[in-house]
């Protein structure tokens, strides 16, 4: 049953590509082939090695896939003609200190436009290193889009008129976890275990704030911490939470720190609910397998299942690019940070950094299903999110599955963009 429901699914998504885009590949060749300027380059600094190397791969794939479509448009119109993006690969190994290294080799390069996101702690020291670029070197700027880095503080008290963030920061997630969490009475005690580094350090206090003030009926009966990228067996912690009588665990893990707790509750047959930042992510759902169905959530600004015929399509167009079940992780913002990147490059009428961010300010952005808006008070993008319910394949709006996994999430709340803009205290420096 499951494979036939499989193979309808695919000709599903190769009908919808070929219904969104008659003629794509002649006119992408055709477009292409119109960008003759030199390359606007962008450096991908990420853990492209080491612990979390499966997550930068993700990375580069998603935006690989929005430089390629943007190409395949002809590029990037300025007044010297039409221009390429060029996406430029620099291992940071997963640590701060080649991250930074690898800044400093992307300035060598002149290149102006920075991306990167999987880690928070990296994320800061970029900012502060930029900042200080930028002001020693005015004729050598670089710009920093953010597109997975959620502490907070990057677009609060950290703000920089540099640094732009794509994705919603951890208060605005925790928000929408806590919504689905208040409505469910069967959570009576919560567990909190997460990464010990400022991201998971602000999870763990946004899931306090936001229980007392949605819930406060709920006891935290758990709030750990564990190293980053370093634990390899999580039964001592899933035993914790056992012995805690925990109803619900609240996480912010990410990359093999995720994969590797939800297989030990699943080898455990630990029977709770896990409310998670990233329970969808790269290889969760078939760690999980049978032990998630109904008891893991996840918070994100899309998934698959999101639903509507223009959704379907830009998921088709992914699933053509990447057919590998393996590669089956589409992040929607990673290619809307390109569009939006392009589009402001166009109306600054250059690729000069300061330029470019003043026509990011404010900017709006809408694909036909997912509008997003870059605030200008902080930097933060406005969008929608969606908390999802992990459950098998084919059952009630669950029509894809996740990396060929058998499981996949439904919509149990979506939130439009205006509900999820959250207060900032960030007083903007502008050059």
């Amino acid at each position: 049953m499951y494979a036939r429901w499989k193979r309808g699914a695919a000709a599903l998504l190769a009908a919808v590509a070929m219904a969104a885009a008659p003629g794509g590949a002649a006119r992408a060749a055709a477009g292409a082939a119109q960008a003759t300027g030199a390359p606007i380059r962008l450096a991908l600094i990420e853990g492209m090695s080491g612990p979390f190397a499966d997550a930068g791969a993700a990375v580069e794939r998603n935006l690989r896939f929005g430089v390629e479509r943007v190409n395949a448009r002809g590029g990037v119109a300025l007044p010297d003609g039409r221009h390429p993006l060029e996406l430029v690969v620099l291992d940071s190994k997963g640590s701060t200190e080649a991250a930074l290294v690898q800044l400093r080799a992307a300035a060598d390069r002149r290149i102006g436009f920075v991306l990167q996101g999987n880690s928070s702690a990296v994320a800061a020291a970029l900012v502060t290193a930029i900042d200080r670029q930028n002001a020693r070197e005015p004729d050598n700027r670089e710009l920093f889009l953010n597109y997975s880095a959620d502490d907070p503080a990057l677009t609060n008290a950290g703000c920089s008129f540099w640094h732009f963030r794509f994705d919603a920061h951890a208060g605005m997630r925790m928000d929408a976890l806590a919504d689905v969490i208040a409505a469910d009475p069967s959570v009576k005690k919560v567990y909190l275990l997460n990464q010990d580094y400022s991201f998971g350090h602000d999870v763990s206090a946004l899931a306090r704030g936001a229980l007392a003030a949605k819930r406060p009926d709920i006891a935290v009966v758990g709030d750990e911490f564990h190293p980053i990228g370093r634990v390899k067996d999580f039964a001592p912690y899933l035993a914790k939470i056992r012995a805690a009588g925990a109803d619900a665990v609240i996480t912010g893990n990410w990359g093999s720190d995720l994969t590797l707790l939800v297989k030990a509750a699943r080898e455990q047959g630990l029977d709770t609910k896990f409310y998670t930042f990233y329970g969808n992510s790269l290889g969760a759902p078939a760690a999980l397998g049978e032990a998630g169905v109904k008891r893991v959530y996840a918070v994100a600004d899309w998934h698959p299942n999101a639903g509507g015929a223009a959704s379907d399509a830009w998921y088709a167009a992914y699933r053509a690019r990447f057919p590998e079940a393996r590669d089956d992780y589409p992040v929607l913002r990673m290619e809307m940070l390109v569009e939006m990147l392009a589009q402001a490059i166009a109306k600054a009428g250059s690729a000069q950094p300061d330029a470019v961010a003043r026509a990011l300010e404010g900017m709006r952005f809408d694909n036909g299903f997912h509008p997003m808006q870059m605030r200008a008070d902080d930097h933060q993008v406005i969008q929608p999110l969606y908390v999802m319910q992990m459950d098998k394949a084919g059952t009630p709006r669950v029509r894809f599955d996740n990396e060929g996994s058998g499981y996949g999430f439904r919509t149990v709340l979506a939130l439009p963009a205006e509900r999820t803009a959250p207060a900032t205290v960030c007083r903007m420096k502008r050059p």
